[in-house]
């Protein structure tokens, strides 16, 4: 599968060699990693990714994306789903991008480029979640075209539906 690509950044599709790097937090010789990646959150997430591969098979192109900058190469995070689409066509969303690379807009430029990827593919609505207090995720999630549509003790929970409303999940 070809790069989805933005202005400023490139996301990759993750290979199995790549999510053994990030899950081990050993970037490959060469590599080009931002000082502050990987975050927990895509080390877990290459783990999944890993554990996807060995059980049904690599999930591409409903699988991780590796974040990179276009004016450097630099990887600065990660951006992908949780699972390919449900029998209703819906996908889960999720991205991360290092503490040296935040306030810039990457994270909004990213899940643009995912939610692009996902229109083109016929996907129905596309759901993503923030922790209360990450305001910035947030702020991401609306920025990109999402709805705040529910809230729990834990979650803000958003979404966007491509073809009027889907039905509630």
């Amino acid at each position: 599968m070809t790069p989805l690509d933005t202005p400023r950044l490139i996301l990759s599709p993750m290979t199995v060699a790549d999510a053994e790097r990030v899950a081990a937090g050993e970037p490959a010789d060469g590599a080009r990693w931002a000082p502050d990646y990987p975050l927990p959150g895509e080390m877990r997430a290459a783990q999944r990714f890993l554990e996807t591969c060995a059980g049904t098979g690599d999930p591409t192109p409903y699988g991780s994306y590796d974040v990179r900058r276009r004016e450097d190469g630099v990887l600065i995070g990660g951006a992908g789903f949780h699972g390919a689409p449900d029998e209703k066509g819906h996908v889960t969303i999720g991205y991360g991008i290092v503490p040296s690379a935040r306030g810039m807009g990457y994270a909004t430029e990213a899940l643009r480029a995912l939610l692009r990827f996902t229109r083109d593919q016929g996907i129905a609505s596309v759901h993503g979640d923030a922790d209360l207090d990450n305001i910035a995720s947030q702020n991401v999630m609306t920025a990109a075209g999402m709805r705040l549509v529910k809230e729990d003790a834990l979650l803000r929970y958003y979404r966007i539906d491509w073809d009027g409303p889907a039905a509630q999940a």
